[in-house]
């Protein structure tokens, strides 16, 4: 069971979806503006959020953009009733992990919030604490400890940890990573893999410049190695 937040001002739009979620099993917090998203997430710190962008007193991309700078790495799944290419690229710059445009299958939102669930829930069979060297990583909250400095990955930068790890010593191919966490084939592109790859090397290798731990594998893609 997880605990999902549901950021929803039309009543009957956010029972429906706390209904079918609570039929999943969840546990369901409901927002009714974006000020109170925010504030709830700060008080009970969900599994997962469903966000609506048009809000009153707060719109969904500014709450938002707050939980991301707030520190929350939890999977952020966006409604609205907007398909404008726009909006979906300025949901995703400030820190949404997935689109759903109303209306919408709630078969197919209920599927979408299983998969984001899976790719960064309990992490089962995952060690939750990573040692590499000096480096400590919690793989449940994502937090880094090196000596005396600490620092947080990112809701990406955690889901590839976690990927790769779990395919320890093997070669993961850059489509696969970008097909399994972001869930769209093809965008927002495998650059954005090596991105987030090289963010990471930043975090956890003792040097970044000549990993040991990520590496990366030449035109395929990359493997962790203990």
């Amino acid at each position: 069971m997880a605990r999902i937040l549901v950021a929803e001002d039309e009543p009957d739009m956010a029972m429906g979806l706390r209904d079918n979620l609570q039929f999943e099993g969840h546990e369901v917090l409901i927002a009714q503006d974006g000020e109170q998203a925010v504030e709830l997430v700060i008080q009970h710190n969900p599994d997962l959020v469903l966000l609506d962008i048009m809000m009153p007193k707060l719109d969904g991309l500014e709450a938002c953009r707050r939980i991301r700078e707030a520190g929350f790495i939890m999977p952020i799944l966006m409604l609205t009733a907007k398909s404008q290419e726009t909006d979906i690229v300025r949901g995703l710059e400030v820190g949404a992990d997935d689109y759903i445009t109303k209306p919408f299958n709630v078969r197919e939102l209920l599927a979408r919030v299983r998969a984001a669930l899976r790719r960064t829930g309990a992490g089962e069979g995952l060690t939750k604490v990573l040692r590499i060297g000096e480096t400590t990583v919690d793989m449940i909250k994502g937090k880094v400890d090196r000596g005396q400095t600490s620092c947080n990955l990112g809701h990406f930068e955690l889901a590839i940890l976690k990927m790769l790890v779990e395919r320890a010593e093997e070669v993961v191919e850059r489509n696969k990573i970008l097909d399994e966490i972001w869930g769209l084939e093809g965008f927002p592109g495998t650059r954005t893999v090596d991105n987030h790859i090289v963010s990471l090397r930043r975090k956890i290798e003792p040097d970044p410049k000549h990993p040991q731990h990520i590496v990366t594998v030449h035109s395929i893609g990359y493997k962790f190695v203990p």
